[in-house]
């Protein structure tokens, strides 16, 4: 059984930098045809697909942030990582890691507030 596990800051300031990890378990981030994303969920806001990278190692980004996105991998530690810059407090959400739309991280929560 795959399990995700996020890791990472709660609060910033604004114009900081969000990073993020996922740790992976039961699965490996290299192999198989899926995707590892990065989805967020604001208040009083459905879910956000930030980004993701495919098994081969090939990100993708959302056009809306594409920009201030930068999704990575470690191989080695079977993790990929969210980079997100100069955040607001627009950023503020749940911040999840997904599998190919099956499996979930808890999430963490991030809060951008001075």
């Amino acid at each position: 059984q795959v399990q995700l596990q996020e890791s990472g800051p709660g609060l910033l300031q604004p114009s900081e930098t969000l990073s993020l990890t996922c740790s992976v378990s039961g699965a490996s981030i290299t192999t198989g045809t899926v995707y590892w994303a990065w989805i967020r969920q604001s208040p009083g806001k459905g879910l956000e697909c930030l980004g993701y990278i495919s098994y081969s190692g090939v990100s993708y980004y959302s056009s809306s942030l594409k920009s201030r996105t930068s999704i990575s991998r470690d191989t080695s530690k079977n993790q990929f990582s969210l980079e997100l810059s100069s955040v607001t407090p627009a950023d503020t959400a749940v911040y999840y890691c997904n599998r190919g739309g099956d499996s979930w991280g808890q999430g963490t929560q991030v809060t951008v507030s001075s």
